[in-house]
Protein backbone atom coordinates (compact mmCIF):
# COMPACT_ATOMS: atom_id res chain seq x y z
CA UNK A 1 0.00 0.00 0.00
CA UNK A 2 0.86 3.74 -0.63
CA UNK A 3 0.99 4.77 2.91
CA UNK A 4 4.07 6.76 2.94
CA UNK A 5 3.62 9.31 0.47
CA UNK A 6 0.63 8.77 -1.01
CA UNK A 7 0.20 12.43 -2.84
CA UNK A 8 3.96 11.78 -4.69
CA UNK A 9 3.07 8.48 -5.88
CA UNK A 10 -0.35 9.79 -6.93
CA UNK A 11 1.40 12.63 -9.18
CA UNK A 12 4.50 10.41 -10.38
CA UNK A 13 2.30 7.65 -11.87
CA UNK A 14 -0.05 10.08 -13.20
CA UNK A 15 2.89 12.68 -15.04
CA UNK A 16 4.35 9.16 -16.65
CA UNK A 17 0.77 8.59 -18.26
CA UNK A 18 0.26 12.33 -19.38
CA UNK A 19 1.71 13.14 -22.75
CA UNK A 20 3.30 16.56 -24.00
CA UNK A 21 0.82 15.96 -26.67
CA UNK A 22 -2.13 15.82 -24.30
CA UNK A 23 -0.72 19.76 -22.19
CA UNK A 24 -0.10 21.06 -25.73
CA UNK A 25 3.28 21.28 -25.03
CA UNK A 26 5.90 20.81 -28.51
CA UNK A 27 7.27 17.23 -28.89
CA UNK A 28 11.16 17.94 -29.25
CA UNK A 29 13.52 14.73 -29.78
CA UNK A 30 13.78 11.46 -27.97
CA UNK A 31 12.24 11.58 -24.49
CA UNK A 32 14.57 9.76 -21.72
CA UNK A 33 11.05 9.16 -19.44
CA UNK A 34 7.61 8.42 -20.61
CA UNK A 35 5.19 11.53 -19.83
CA UNK A 36 5.84 14.97 -18.95
CA UNK A 37 8.94 16.01 -16.69
CA UNK A 38 8.59 17.19 -13.68
CA UNK A 39 9.70 21.20 -14.47
CA UNK A 40 7.43 20.60 -17.38
CA UNK A 41 4.07 19.94 -14.28
CA UNK A 42 5.66 22.99 -12.26
CA UNK A 43 5.63 25.51 -15.57
CA UNK A 44 2.34 24.71 -16.59
CA UNK A 45 0.74 24.14 -13.50
CA UNK A 46 2.35 27.91 -12.11
CA UNK A 47 4.58 26.36 -9.45
CA UNK A 48 8.15 26.63 -8.79
CA UNK A 49 10.23 23.45 -10.23
CA UNK A 50 11.85 22.92 -6.42
CA UNK A 51 8.08 23.07 -4.94
CA UNK A 52 7.10 20.44 -7.13
CA UNK A 53 9.60 18.14 -6.44
CA UNK A 54 9.44 18.38 -2.75
CA UNK A 55 5.32 17.43 -3.57
CA UNK A 56 6.35 14.41 -5.52
CA UNK A 57 9.07 13.13 -2.63
CA UNK A 58 7.30 14.38 0.45
CA UNK A 59 8.96 17.09 1.93
CA UNK A 60 5.59 19.41 1.05
CA UNK A 61 2.38 17.87 2.18
CA UNK A 62 -0.16 20.35 2.50
CA UNK A 63 -0.43 22.19 -1.07
CA UNK A 64 -3.01 25.02 -1.37
CA UNK A 65 -6.79 23.64 -2.96
CA UNK A 66 -5.52 26.34 -6.15
CA UNK A 67 -2.04 24.39 -6.39
CA UNK A 68 -4.20 20.88 -6.31
CA UNK A 69 -6.59 21.91 -8.96
CA UNK A 70 -3.75 23.26 -11.30
CA UNK A 71 -2.16 20.26 -11.46
CA UNK A 72 -5.26 18.09 -12.07
CA UNK A 73 -5.65 20.59 -14.79
CA UNK A 74 -2.36 19.84 -15.91
CA UNK A 75 -2.44 16.27 -15.68
CA UNK A 76 -6.02 16.22 -17.52
CA UNK A 77 -7.57 14.33 -14.37
CA UNK A 78 -11.35 13.66 -14.54
CA UNK A 79 -13.57 14.33 -11.95
CA UNK A 80 -13.13 11.63 -9.67
CA UNK A 81 -9.30 12.03 -9.47
CA UNK A 82 -9.53 15.20 -9.14
CA UNK A 83 -11.18 14.48 -5.97
CA UNK A 84 -8.62 11.96 -5.11
CA UNK A 85 -5.97 13.84 -5.34
CA UNK A 86 -7.77 16.63 -3.05
CA UNK A 87 -8.54 13.95 -0.88
CA UNK A 88 -4.65 13.18 -0.65
CA UNK A 89 -3.34 16.58 -0.62
CA UNK A 90 -5.98 17.39 2.73
CA UNK A 91 -6.39 14.14 4.04
CA UNK A 92 -9.00 14.51 6.98
CA UNK A 93 -7.88 12.36 9.27
CA UNK A 94 -8.39 8.80 10.24
CA UNK A 95 -11.83 7.45 9.81
CA UNK A 96 -12.26 4.65 12.66
CA UNK A 97 -13.61 1.46 10.51
CA UNK A 98 -15.36 -1.84 11.65
CA UNK A 99 -13.68 -4.70 13.00
CA UNK A 100 -12.48 -7.46 10.68
CA UNK A 101 -15.66 -9.74 10.54
CA UNK A 102 -17.70 -6.61 11.43
CA UNK A 103 -18.98 -5.78 8.33
CA UNK A 104 -22.44 -6.16 8.31
CA UNK A 105 -25.37 -5.76 5.86
CA UNK A 106 -28.70 -4.22 7.31
CA UNK A 107 -31.26 -7.04 7.54
CA UNK A 108 -33.86 -4.51 5.72
CA UNK A 109 -31.96 -4.11 3.18
CA UNK A 110 -31.98 -8.17 2.45
CA UNK A 111 -35.33 -8.10 2.93
CA UNK A 112 -35.77 -5.86 0.06
CA UNK A 113 -33.46 -6.95 -2.01
CA UNK A 114 -35.40 -10.47 -1.81
CA UNK A 115 -38.16 -8.76 -3.35
CA UNK A 116 -36.77 -8.25 -6.36
CA UNK A 117 -37.75 -11.13 -8.49
CA UNK A 118 -36.39 -10.02 -12.01
CA UNK A 119 -33.66 -7.64 -10.75
CA UNK A 120 -30.52 -8.92 -9.81
CA UNK A 121 -28.65 -7.21 -6.96
CA UNK A 122 -25.47 -7.25 -4.90
CA UNK A 123 -24.09 -5.59 -1.67
CA UNK A 124 -20.57 -5.07 -2.07
CA UNK A 125 -17.97 -4.61 0.51
CA UNK A 126 -15.02 -2.10 0.28
CA UNK A 127 -12.97 -4.50 -0.74
CA UNK A 128 -15.64 -5.40 -3.68
CA UNK A 129 -16.62 -8.89 -1.55
CA UNK A 130 -20.31 -9.79 -2.03
CA UNK A 131 -21.73 -9.37 1.53
CA UNK A 132 -25.17 -10.14 0.06
CA UNK A 133 -27.31 -10.51 -2.94
CA UNK A 134 -31.05 -11.83 -3.61
CA UNK A 135 -31.29 -14.90 -5.36
CA UNK A 136 -31.20 -13.86 -8.71
CA UNK A 137 -28.29 -11.52 -8.18
CA UNK A 138 -26.50 -14.90 -6.75
CA UNK A 139 -27.83 -17.12 -9.93
CA UNK A 140 -25.76 -14.59 -12.31
CA UNK A 141 -22.58 -15.02 -10.65
CA UNK A 142 -22.71 -18.02 -9.95
CA UNK A 143 -20.62 -21.28 -10.91
CA UNK A 144 -17.21 -19.57 -10.90
CA UNK A 145 -14.32 -20.05 -7.92
CA UNK A 146 -14.53 -17.06 -6.83
CA UNK A 147 -18.50 -15.51 -6.89
CA UNK A 148 -18.42 -14.38 -3.96
CA UNK A 149 -15.56 -11.86 -4.54
CA UNK A 150 -15.53 -9.52 -7.68
CA UNK A 151 -12.08 -8.44 -7.07
CA UNK A 152 -10.70 -11.93 -7.16
CA UNK A 153 -13.39 -13.35 -9.80
CA UNK A 154 -11.73 -10.66 -12.60
CA UNK A 155 -8.25 -11.18 -11.52
CA UNK A 156 -7.52 -14.81 -10.51
CA UNK A 157 -10.73 -16.56 -11.90
CA UNK A 158 -9.76 -19.44 -14.95
CA UNK A 159 -13.57 -18.59 -15.97
CA UNK A 160 -13.43 -14.93 -15.77
CA UNK A 161 -12.05 -13.99 -19.67
CA UNK A 162 -15.24 -15.59 -20.96
CA UNK A 163 -17.60 -14.81 -18.35
CA UNK A 164 -16.84 -10.90 -19.08
CA UNK A 165 -16.61 -10.73 -22.68
CA UNK A 166 -15.07 -7.13 -22.49
CA UNK A 167 -12.11 -8.40 -19.82
CA UNK A 168 -9.60 -5.70 -20.15
CA UNK A 169 -12.85 -2.69 -19.70
CA UNK A 170 -13.49 -4.42 -16.21
CA UNK A 171 -10.67 -4.54 -15.33
CA UNK A 172 -9.17 -1.35 -15.44
CA UNK A 173 -13.02 -0.47 -14.05
CA UNK A 174 -12.73 -2.46 -11.25
CA UNK A 175 -9.39 -1.86 -10.46
CA UNK A 176 -10.05 2.03 -10.61
CA UNK A 177 -13.08 1.89 -8.47
CA UNK A 178 -11.02 0.00 -5.76
CA UNK A 179 -8.52 2.91 -5.92
CA UNK A 180 -11.35 5.40 -5.14
CA UNK A 181 -11.15 4.10 -1.60
CA UNK A 182 -7.88 3.50 -1.28
CA UNK A 183 -7.05 6.86 0.30
CA UNK A 184 -10.16 6.18 3.56
CA UNK A 185 -8.68 2.51 3.57
CA UNK A 186 -4.85 3.28 3.80
CA UNK A 187 -4.60 2.13 7.60
CA UNK A 188 -7.06 -1.18 7.04
CA UNK A 189 -4.36 -3.80 6.81
CA UNK A 190 -7.15 -6.09 5.29
CA UNK A 191 -7.33 -3.80 2.37
CA UNK A 192 -3.72 -3.75 2.15
CA UNK A 193 -3.44 -7.34 2.21
CA UNK A 194 -5.68 -7.57 -0.36
CA UNK A 195 -4.32 -5.13 -2.77
CA UNK A 196 -0.34 -7.15 -2.10
CA UNK A 197 -1.83 -10.77 -2.76
CA UNK A 198 -3.59 -8.97 -5.96
CA UNK A 199 0.06 -7.49 -6.99
CA UNK A 200 1.90 -10.96 -6.32
CA UNK A 201 -0.91 -13.16 -8.08
CA UNK A 202 -1.74 -11.26 -11.12
CA UNK A 203 0.39 -9.03 -13.58
CA UNK A 204 -2.67 -7.27 -14.62
CA UNK A 205 -3.78 -6.10 -11.89
CA UNK A 206 -0.51 -4.94 -10.84
CA UNK A 207 0.10 -2.96 -13.55
CA UNK A 208 -2.97 -1.33 -13.17
CA UNK A 209 -2.86 -0.64 -9.78
CA UNK A 210 0.42 1.26 -10.52
CA UNK A 211 -1.59 3.39 -13.04
CA UNK A 212 -3.29 5.29 -10.26
CA UNK A 213 -6.41 5.24 -12.80
CA UNK A 214 -9.10 6.37 -10.07
CA UNK A 215 -12.98 5.92 -10.76
CA UNK A 216 -16.03 5.41 -8.57
CA UNK A 217 -18.66 2.42 -10.00
CA UNK A 218 -22.11 4.68 -11.05
CA UNK A 219 -24.13 3.49 -14.09
CA UNK A 220 -23.13 1.69 -17.16
CA UNK A 221 -23.07 -1.08 -19.38
CA UNK A 222 -21.93 -4.48 -19.08
CA UNK A 223 -21.79 -7.72 -21.07
CA UNK A 224 -21.41 -11.63 -19.77
CA UNK A 225 -21.62 -14.63 -20.94
CA UNK A 226 -23.60 -16.72 -18.47
CA UNK A 227 -23.12 -20.84 -18.58
CA UNK A 228 -26.66 -21.50 -18.34
CA UNK A 229 -28.51 -18.86 -20.34
CA UNK A 230 -25.44 -17.33 -23.09
CA UNK A 231 -25.14 -13.95 -23.45
CA UNK A 232 -26.36 -10.88 -21.76
CA UNK A 233 -25.94 -6.91 -21.58
CA UNK A 234 -27.43 -5.46 -18.32
CA UNK A 235 -27.30 -2.03 -17.47
CA UNK A 236 -26.02 -1.71 -13.63
CA UNK A 237 -26.36 1.35 -11.27
CA UNK A 238 -24.48 2.01 -8.28
CA UNK A 239 -26.10 3.11 -5.16
CA UNK A 240 -23.80 4.01 -1.65
CA UNK A 241 -25.71 2.55 1.35
CA UNK A 242 -25.52 5.28 3.94
CA UNK A 243 -26.43 3.23 6.91
CA UNK A 244 -23.24 1.27 6.54
CA UNK A 245 -20.47 3.72 5.17
CA UNK A 246 -18.15 1.55 2.20
CA UNK A 247 -21.08 -0.22 1.32
CA UNK A 248 -22.79 -0.11 -2.35
CA UNK A 249 -25.95 -1.78 -3.76
CA UNK A 250 -25.32 -2.95 -7.02
CA UNK A 251 -28.78 -3.22 -9.15
CA UNK A 252 -28.79 -4.89 -12.85
CA UNK A 253 -31.52 -4.34 -15.33
CA UNK A 254 -32.16 -5.36 -18.98
CA UNK A 255 -33.76 -3.71 -21.47
CA UNK A 256 -37.22 -3.95 -21.91
CA UNK A 257 -38.12 -6.90 -24.86
CA UNK A 258 -34.32 -7.85 -25.29
CA UNK A 259 -33.03 -11.15 -25.65
CA UNK A 260 -30.96 -10.10 -22.47
CA UNK A 261 -34.49 -9.48 -20.54
CA UNK A 262 -35.62 -12.69 -21.89
CA UNK A 263 -32.25 -14.56 -20.73
CA UNK A 264 -32.31 -13.10 -17.46
CA UNK A 265 -36.36 -14.22 -17.27
CA UNK A 266 -34.75 -17.65 -18.36
CA UNK A 267 -31.95 -17.24 -15.56
CA UNK A 268 -34.80 -16.43 -12.96
CA UNK A 269 -37.21 -19.31 -13.92
CA UNK A 270 -33.88 -21.66 -13.58
CA UNK A 271 -32.58 -20.64 -10.02
CA UNK A 272 -36.57 -20.63 -9.28
CA UNK A 273 -36.85 -24.48 -10.35
CA UNK A 274 -33.51 -25.10 -8.38
CA UNK A 275 -34.97 -23.26 -5.26
CA UNK A 276 -38.15 -25.70 -5.55
CA UNK A 277 -35.89 -28.83 -5.84
CA UNK A 278 -33.62 -28.38 -2.90
CA UNK A 279 -36.96 -27.44 -0.78
CA UNK A 280 -39.45 -30.46 -1.49
CA UNK A 281 -42.09 -29.02 0.79
CA UNK A 282 -42.43 -25.19 0.06
CA UNK A 283 -44.81 -23.05 2.41
CA UNK A 284 -48.38 -23.60 1.48
CA UNK A 285 -50.21 -20.88 -0.44
CA UNK A 286 -52.29 -18.66 1.24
Amino acid sequence: MDTDNPLGRFLRARRALTSPQQTGLPQTGRRRVPGLRREEVAILSGVSTDYYVRLEQGRERSPSAQVVDALARTLDLDEDARAHLHRLAHPTGTVRRPAPGDERVSAALVSMMAGWHRTPALILGRRLNVLAHNALGAALFDGHTHSRDLLRLVFLDPSAREFYPDWEQIAAGTVAALRAGAAEEADDPRFAATVGELCLKSEEFARLWARHDVRHKTHASKRFHHRLVGELTLDYETLTVNSAPGQQLVVYQAAPDSTSEQALALLGSLTASDSAARDPHPAPER
